[in-house]
Order: structure tokens, then C-alpha cells, then sequence
């Protein structure tokens, strides 16, 4: 079982009040990140308003991103947008000459929603030849619909030896213990849980780490709970950490992502909150006033927890 685990952002792409991407922003936030300890960075990701960017934005942030990274952690970026097969592998090279560590396949884009798995699956090795030996991984993206791959589908898949990441949404503790199962003596896969409410006992059972919007408001408790999940003397304060979690769920996937860019302005980050993505909900006077109340629980739970001696 890996006992060293990560977390690795779902990455924000920071944006100027006219809607231009502001790359100094994207350097803060990388930092941001890097500073509190990420083990890698996810970029291009739908935290990232991948489907809102250009072809062009979508490896011009990758690149800026590595370049920061500088070796010191992986980064991986989404290189699968749809359309034929042949199209998502020419972009899925195009994303790893940006010098990725691993390209990611979005498992809804692979397939339609009315496919069966074998299509699906047929599909995402037609990728596989078509991208010779690029390490790839896999995302379910919960847009434009979530395909969720089967323990059986990754198994087979991590066997390829071409797969090295899985973020998964699965949402089911159970599933996650049969992937990781199916997938235990694979060296060079890490499986990452999205999903906070069990996100103790997906650690526990052995997952490489936890990839979650929650890193866009306080990266550093993410951190902080791969490196305590299991230390014995510190069960209490593991304990208060994942209910904390759940309790906000909410509020941290309501007008998502605005309400994490403005969590991150009352960090002190200078990012604007303006978001290219519609349908997500008025960012409000009642939902300002919920974050600006995360943001005051965040700071009652470290003192509860005394992590402030820890994330100094």
C-alpha cells in the first residue's frame, strides 16, 4: 500500500476584469500552490474553465505552468476535447510536447453518453496507439456528462502500462477499494480521490492522494491531511478536518469557481474573480456572505486543530 500521499490541485485559471487570462496571476496561484506543499498540478482541468479557453490558452497556460513547476513536481493537463479519435490524439501531443508529465483523457469525450462500455472502451485504446507512448490519464469530468470507468476498465487499463493517473468521481468508497485493488501492483500508478467526505478513508485504503476543488480555498489543510490521515496522535484533529470538509461542501461548489477566486482575494492573492463560465449562479450577497463565513471557520479550526504551528 503507498503510505506517501499527495495532493494535487485542480487548478484555477485566474482572469482579468476584461476576460483576457492574467498570467501573473496564474504564477501567484502556481506558487500559491507549490508553496503549501501540492505534490503536483493539475492544469487545463475543468476547475480551469478548460472548455471556455482556446486551443491556444489551453497550451499557453499548460507552458506557463510547467515552466514554474521546473521540475520540482508533475504537471498534468487535460489533452482530450472531443470529436474523432484521431483529432483528441493530435491535441493530446500537442499538450505533451508543452512537457507534461502525463496528458489527461476526459472519460465523457471518449464516448457518448448513450455508448456502451465497449465503445468507450475500443475508443480509449484506438487513443492509446494513436499517441504512441505518451503517458496518459484518465478524469471523470462530470461535463459534458460523467462516465465513470469501472474497476474492471482501469484494471485493464493501468495493465497497459501507459496509464499513470486516475482522478476519480466515483463518489463511492466501495468502488474506490475494488480500483485500488484491481490496481495495487501497478508501480507507476497513483490513483487521486475528488471526493472529500471520504477522503480519510480513501487514504486509508490506499488511494495515492486527493485531487479536489478544496485545494482552491486552503491547499495547505489538504496537504496537511495527506501527511496526518494515519498518525495515531493526531486522530482527533484528522477527524475534525474531514467533518469540517463535509460540513462545506456546499458552500465551496456553489457559483464555483467564482466563490474560490474571492476566498483567494481574502487570502491577500490579487486575482479577479471573473469567471468565462455561465450557468453557475449569482455570486450574491447571501453566498459572499457564506464564503466570508467559511473563511472565518477555516480560521476557527486551525486554532482548534493548532495547525498554524504547522503550516507556518
Amino acid at each position: 500500500m503507498n503510505t506517501k500521499k499527495g495532493f494535487i490541485p485542480v487548478m484555477l485559471t485566474p482572469f482579468k476584469d476584461n476576460g483576457a487570462v492574467d498570467f501573473d496571476g496564474l504564477t501567484k496561484l502556481t506558487e500559491l500552490y507549490l508553496e503549501a506543499g501540492a505534490a503536483g498540478l493539475f492544469a487545463n482541468c475543468l476547475s480551469s474553465e478548460m472548455f471556455e479557453l482556446s486551443e491556444e490558452e489551453r497550451i499557453a497556460t499548460v507552458k506557463h505552468v510547467v515552466k514554474l513547476a521546473d521540475g520540482k513536481v508533475p504537471v498534468v493537463a487535460t489533452g482530450t476535447f472531443g470529436g474523432e479519435i484521431a483529432k483528441q490524439a493530435d491535441f493530446v501531443k500537442r499538450i505533451y510536447d508543452t512537457k507534461v508529465d502525463a496528458v489527461i483523457g476526459i472519460t465523457g469525450l471518449l464516448a457518448e453518453e448513450k455508448d456502451s462500455d465497449e465503445v468507450f472502451e475500443a475508443n480509449v485504446h484506438s487513443l492509446l496507439q494513436q499517441t504512441e507512448n505518451v503517458p496518459m490519464g484518465f478524469y471523470e469530468c462530470p461535463v459534458p456528462y460523467k462516465r465513470v470507468i469501472t474497476p474492471k476498465q482501469l484494471g485493464h487499463l493501468v495493465a497497459t502500462g501507459r496509464v499513470t493517473y486516475h482522478k476519480d468521481t466515483c463518489l463511492d468508497i466501495e468502488q474506490i477499494k475494488e480500483k485500488l485493488a484491481l490496481t495495487k501492483d501497478a508501480a507507476n500508478f497513483g490513483l487521486y480521490d475528488a471526493y472529500m467526505v471520504h477522503a480519510v478513508d480513501s487514504l486509508k485504503a490506499g488511494s495515492a492522494g486527493l485531487s479536489c476543488i478544496q485545494g482552491n480555498y486552503f491547499p495547505e489543510l489538504l496537504v496537511w491531511l495527506c501527511n496526518h490521515y494515519n498518525s495515531n496522535n493526531l486522530q482527533t484533529e484528522v477527524a475534525l478536518v474531514q467533518q469540517f470538509f463535509i460540513d462545506q461542501m456546499d458552500v465551496m461548489h456553489d457559483v464555483y469557481p467564482t466563490v474560490a477566486k474571492y476566498y483567494l482575494q481574502k487570502r491577500g492573492l490579487q486575482i479577479s474573480t471573473f469567471t468565462r463560465r455561465t450557468g453557475i449562479g449569482e455570486f450574491n450577497a447571501e453566498v459572499k456572505a457564506k464564503v466570508d463565513q467559511l473563511f472565518e471557520d477555516y480560521t476557527n479550526l486551525k486554532e482548534r486543530v493548532n495547525l498554524d504551528s504547522v503550516l507556518a
